[in-house]
């Protein structure tokens, strides 16, 4: 996904003051009440710029998007220890997976691991299966395993979440889980890594379109969210290149080569 006719508002100072997130996914909107641009997940913080009425405009820590969201999602930031690393989760209101779940959180989403209780991790908002979580400092070492974690995921303009992601949204999932820093929109994310050599396609390369972005596979297959299948799916790459031109969005732009461990 990518915004050409957006030009995020940077005349506003960032306020000293940090807030997170406590709903599981909030949309982060052009304009109060306005079209999704990205969202936000459990647990991300924000600096606040300002508010107005139920509405605050906000900067994202993790990329600098800023945008406006609900007041009512946000609460004082607490110390992330740990993060979503499953898909999804649940938390539950005792370490008992028959207990009654409070949330249902995505991947990525960010938690305060207060201790441990058996097989589940008890935080300040319910318990969680210590399996479905990492430490706050655990990398990922391959984007296409995390990437592939949301296969079947709707696609939604805007998504950053497993009830519903974009392309650009996909890609900075999992880069991120990889501790690469990744902008939210593709068109800011063409600018990552270098120049791939032209038709030699390596695992987690980027080929992008206009408006578009898909995390290449293997040398035939790549994977991407997309308003064709409307899901997170698998594609040939020939087969994509050549739909994409039919459709009328020419042909990829770039490819480009992130470095990371995998390429060791």
């Amino acid at each position: 996904m990518t915004h050409p006719e957006l030009t995020q508002d940077t005349t506003r100072e960032p306020t000293d003051v940090k807030m997170q997130v406590h709903w599981p996914v909030v949309d982060l909107c052009r304009e109060p009440g306005g079209a999704r641009d990205r969202q936000l997940l459990f647990g991300e913080t924000i600096r606040l710029l300002e508010t107005s009425d139920d509405w605050a405009y906000v900067q994202a820590t993790k990329d600098d998007y800023r945008g406006y969201l609900n007041q009512a999602a946000l609460r004082d930031e607490k110390p992330a220890t740990h993060w979503v690393s499953a898909a999804s989760t649940h938390l539950y209101t005792a370490p008992d997976f028959k207990s009654r779940e409070r949330l249902r959180l995505s991947h990525g989403s960010r938690l305060t691991v207060t201790r441990r209780d058996g097989k589940f991790s008890q935080t300040l908002d319910g318990f969680v299966p210590r399996m479905h979580i990492a430490a706050a400092g655990f990398v990922e070492k391959d984007p296409v395993h995390v990437a592939e974690r949301f296969l079947g995921t709707p696609y939604l303009w805007g998504g950053n979440s497993i009830w519903g992601i974009d392309c650009s949204g996909l890609v900075q999932a999992a880069l991120t889980a990889c501790n690469i820093a990744c902008p939210g929109d593709s068109a800011q994310q063409i600018e990552l890594g270098q120049t791939a050599p032209q038709g030699a396609f390596e695992r987690n390369d980027l080929l992008f379109w206009r408006g578009h972005v898909a995390l290449i596979i293997d040398a035939e297959t790549l994977i991407h969210a997309n308003a064709a299948s409307m899901s997170t799916c698998y594609e040939g790459i020939e087969t994509a290149i050549a739909r994409i031109a039919d459709q009328g969005d020419g042909a990829p732009l770039a490819h480009k080569r992130v470095a990371g461990d995998w390429r060791r």
